[in-house]
């Protein structure tokens, strides 16, 4: 069992940046691959990024590739997800997500999940 937290997110203008953080407890956390996804009101969850137990794999969806940057301190027991650039229809709850094995983009495969944080561009 791991629980998440996320933290980081709030209000920002258009073009801005944010540094979220999930902050993981219980079980290491470096035996987990983990994901960010985010989900708008009314529209499906949606994969951001993904990284290996270990943090040298990563994965990005095309839209946030050069703006997005996802990191992890297992010492620390946290993952990151810098996002730079941001733009008004990136405005969500970001959801932090662990699984066992290898990254994936499927929210499905994912075995836990933070409570998530909200992030909101401003135009």
């Amino acid at each position: 069992q791991v629980q998440l937290v996320e933290s980081g997110g709030g209000l920002v203008q258009a073009g801005g940046s944010l540094r979220l953080s999930c902050a993981a407890s219980g079980r290491t956390f470096s035996v987990y691959a983990a994901g960010w996804f985010r989900q708008a009101p009314g529209k499906e969850r949606e994969f951001v990024t993904t990284i290996s137990r270990g943090g040298g794999v990563t994965y990005y969806a095309d839209s946030v590739k050069g703006r997005f940057t996802v990191s992890r301190d297992n010492a620390k027991n946290t993952v990151y997800l810098q996002m730079n650039s941001l733009k008004p229809e990136e405005t969500a709850v970001y959801y932090c997500g662990a699984k066992s094995g290898t990254t994936s983009y499927i929210a499905a495969s994912y075995n836990y999940w933070g409570q998530g944080t909200q992030v909101t561009v401003s135009s």
